[in-house]
């Protein structure tokens, strides 16, 4: 079932990630068996021991059954996240020393040495035992080749579920899909599959996803999502669906503080919109979104800067010498900066991140700078742009006023491009560019786009300069200032006084 799917009511078990249990909707169907898979590395054996522990801490006697792994392994697997295993009965079908002598703590068969039969009731025993409510059986790969032939393999799994269902069980089993194709026998029978991936991209640290594959009876949130393992467990990041993020809010402008800025704004930016500024570098888009963040902090509001091209250093010089006091704003807790390395974040990861400005700190303005960065973290231009478009969407339902900025190639004329075009996205877009005038390089600013009202059609020249940003008059007398070489035009009034 996906995201539309019809809820069924139900004994629900949490796995104890809390990314997970939201894309779950609560957790897992109790009482039920699932198929974990996903290549080695991928995160299995952490998700497992999350979900036992979890139960742990609820009094809910937890069971590991390994035919892959020692016991020691297992304990240095935890141990590397913090967590003691000691209330979490630990079963190796692995041939050990210590399994020859009378007193080992439970039989222990090598795959390799016993019938499928007799491993399985050796697994049974110790459950009567123990009677566990969490069983995680690592892994399908020694029960698939001991079967030998598919019809004897898909019975072992039927008659499992069947046993573990009558004795109040939840049942993961872990599979590392090392047989030459897809385990159907098992996801078939099984009432949930989990399929996790680890993605190692040309440049940069591997990304590790998820997807709900099957749950039968419950609604869940399809699709892929992004996860890390940290320590301490998995740090899951659900997809964002902006059509659940409805809220009420004031609505109004916001200012920059420079009047000029806010009249060719047409008064401002309205709340609930994005703001694309583009133009080629050093014309001045950084300076003018930290603008609106520094006046908006400076009305009590709270507002983060995501920055993926300029480190935090040279962004404080460059504000002080500018005289915008970003620095005093961010030491007062109302603007936070945020360096993101793009090889090291997961596309999902960072929507997470504005996530938690917007509902934890309650920003109310969030700058991107720049999408070249954000591109860079993703793995193709088109999931780019249908990402971006939901969390726009969810920003402007939230108030946000959004500002993104686009460095784009080449410096005059129509030489420039855009890495990306997602001006059709934004409600609002401002262009800034170079020309040269007088045997000098000068900068101009004007708005081609605003959905929510009015705004000046006309090009001013933009200064960046010590004691802030300077919007000066509309230059009414130059024909061709986009093409970088302007020229002068006499007005109608110059014409008729001769």
């Amino acid at each position: 079932m996906s995201d539309k799917s019809q809820k069924v009511i139900g004994p629900i078990s949490a796995t104890g990630t809390v990314g997970l249990d939201q894309i779950l909707e609560g957790g897992l169907s109790a009482n039920r068996l699932y198929l974990i898979e996903g290549d080695p590395g991928a995160g299995k054996t952490t998700l497992a021991l999350c979900y036992l522990i979890d139960g742990a801490k609820k009094g809910e006697t937890g069971l590991y059954v390994t035919l892959s792994e020692t016991k020691e392994e297992i304990n240095a697997v935890a141990e590397s996240h913090g967590w003691s295993l000691d209330p979490i009965h630990i079963v190796e079908l692995v041939a050990t020393e210590s399994s020859l002598t009378p007193d080992s703590q439970y039989m222990m068969y090598h795959p390799s040495e016993t019938e499928l039969g007799e491993t399985t009731k050796s697994v049974l025993d110790v459950v009567e035992r123990v009677k566990p409510r969490r069983v995680v059986f690592d892994s399908l790969s020694e029960l698939r080749l001991l079967a030998q032939n598919p019809l004897r393999y898909r019975r072992q799994i039927l008659a499992l579920k069947q046993f573990f269902a009558g004795r109040n069980c939840t049942v993961l089993f872990l599979d590392d899909r090392s047989s030459d194709s897809s385990d159907l026998q098992v996801r078939s029978i099984a009432h949930g599959v989990l399929t996790l991936e680890q993605l190692a991209p040309e440049y940069g640290a591997e990304r590790r996803r998820l997807r709900v594959a099957k749950m039968r009876g419950r609604s869940y949130r399809g699709g892929y999502h992004d996860f890390r393992i940290i320590r301490g467990g998995l740090e899951v990041y659900p997809r964002l669906v902006a059509s659940e993020h409805h809220a009420e809010f004031d609505r109004g402008q916001v200012q920059s503080g420079v009047k000029p800025l806010d009249d060719l704004l047409g008064g401002g930016l309205d709340r609930g919109t994005s703001t694309l500024i583009l133009g080629p570098a050093g014309s001045g888009k950084s300076s003018v979104a930290i603008q609106y963040a520094v006046a908006a902090a400076e009305r009590g509001e709270n507002a983060v800067l995501f920055a993926f091209d300029e480190s935090l250093g040279t962004l404080l010089g460059r504000t002080k010498a500018l005289g915008i006091d970003l620095e005093g704003q961010m030491k007062l807790g109302r603007i936070k900066v945020q360096q993101v390395d793009p090889a090291e974040m997961a596309p999902g990861e960072f929507v997470q991140e504005v996530r938690n400005h917007v509902e934890a700190r309650n920003c109310r303005v969030v700058i991107i700078d720049s999408l070249n960065g954000y591109i860079n973290a993703m793995p193709e231009e088109r999931f780019l742009t249908i990402q971006l478009h939901e969390m726009l969407t969810y920003l402007a339902q939230k108030g946000v006023t959004t500002l993104m900025v686009v460095a784009q190639h080449g410096l005059v004329g129509s030489t420039m491009q855009s890495p990306v075009d997602v001006s059709y996205l934004a409600d609002s877009v401002i262009l800034t560019r170079y020309f040269e005038l007088n045997g000098r390089v000068k900068k101009a600013i004007s708005v081609v786009k605003k959905r929510s009202g009015h705004h000046e059609e006309t090009i001013r020249e933009l200064a960046i300069e010590h004691g802030g940003i300077r919007v000066g008059a509309p230059l009414e007398n130059l024909r061709g200032i986009l093409t970088g070489v302007p020229t002068f035009e006499r007005s109608a009034q110059s014409r008729s006084d001769e």
